[in-house]
């Protein structure tokens, strides 16, 4: 396999801001999309201060009373928003050794009775008391809505990658009142020695894009090359780590590629790995078997230079040829998070878990 890779490149998003250099960059991104489904991101826009800040709130989340953590529980919330415990999530039958809080961009439901159910999807977040992390709300909204236009701003450049428009890709989202982004803070503890390695096993993202930041100087990811071999993705300081979804592989034919990603826990003796990602959605009535993209033959070109994956370790997200994309990504979630799916999605939570609450659950 000639396009076959070992590492991730780096691209510098300063390249953008000059004509000169721009196409540099376009033919950087063209070779990360199509044979790599990961990439670096340096020199980005969005600010090194409210990066730090947050970087500096996470200990201070974690460390919260265990009660307040309680209080906003991921079961509270039909958009699958809030705390969740360490160890209550499972990939491949396996436990992910992880604790973490889903937050997201404001938005207030467009659910209504009768309504779709993965209108519910979206909503409002649940937030930790103000009063024991002052500031770290504010903090976490200002950094979403930095990214969001970061990735915005990435998806034209990724038109322009596809030999498109560069508002090619726009029809797939809503306008801002109607469209949210979500994050995830997460921690990754240090084995204790009683455990398997995973962080989070193998898996791909749902929508287009991840944006993510590795808040500690942790190794950890690993992402799965075309011959199956587990790759390492170091932490470069001040860059995002890049990758792309299985809404972006369906839409696209398989030009770009979902690449097939874990996270192994920090070993016996370290200290923990926090990491932050942001999935940048699309609309949640997005139907993206009816959506064709004409790409320039020599673009197209590239996917058969580049050849097919091995059979990969992660399978989840395969609904995308006859579902919307909202319920595509509640199905993943309800499957995940089955006690939300109890509370509030009950027919769905009937039809996947028909024999009730499961020990263990799987997306994946």
């Amino acid at each position: 396999m000639a396009a076959n890779f070992s590492s991730v490149p780096v691209l510098d998003f300063a390249l953008v801001s000059d004509n000169a250099t721009k196409p540099e960059f376009i033919l950087q991104l063209r070779h990360a999309l199509i044979n790599v489904g990961f990439l670096y991101l340096n020199n980005h826009t969005v600010s090194q201060k409210v990066t730090n800040d947050l970087i500096d709130y996470i200990p201070r989340l974690f460390d919260l009373p265990q009660e307040a953590k309680n209080r906003i529980l991921m079961a509270n919330s039909p958009h699958f928003l809030g705390y969740s415990k360490l160890g209550t999530e499972f990939t491949k039958g396996k436990t992910d050794y992880r604790e973490q809080f889903d937050f997201a961009t404001p938005h207030e439901t467009q659910w209504k009775p009768g309504a779709p159910e993965h209108l519910r999807l979206w909503g409002p977040c649940q937030w930790p008391d103000e009063v024991l992390i002052p500031g770290f709300k504010n903090t976490m909204e200002t950094y979403l809505q930095q990214v969001q236009a970061l990735s915005y701003q990435f998806i034209s450049l990724l038109g322009e990658a596809f030999g498109l428009p560069s508002d090619a890709l726009n029809k797939f989202y809503d306008t801002d009142e109607l469209m949210q982004h979500r994050g995830k803070i997460v921690k990754y503890p240090a084995n204790d020695g009683s455990l398997t390695d995973q962080g989070v096993g193998p898996h791909y993202d749902a929508g287009f894009l991840t944006f993510l930041l590795v808040a500690s100087p942790h190794r950890g990811l690993q992402v799965q090359n075309l011959s199956g071999q587990w790759i390492d993705v170091p932490p470069i300081p001040g860059t995002f780590v890049v990758n792309i979804g299985k809404a972006l592989e369906f839409v696209t034919r398989g030009l770009a590629r979902a690449t097939s990603h874990r996270v192994l826990s920090p070993p016996v003796g370290s200290t923990p790995r926090y990491s932050v990602p942001f999935f940048q959605n699309i609309s949640l009535n997005a139907r993206l078997a009816d959506e064709v993209l004409d790409f320039p033959p020599e673009i197209l070109q590239l996917k058969q230079l580049r050849g097919d994956p091995v059979q990969t370790d992660s399978v989840n997200f395969t609904e995308f040829d006859r579902e919307p994309s909202g319920k595509v990504n509640l199905i993943g979630r309800v499957k995940s998070h089955p006690d939300v799916a109890q509370r509030h999605y009950a027919d769905l939570f009937a039809q996947y878990f028909p024999n009730g609450l499961p020990k263990q659950v799987s997306a994946y």
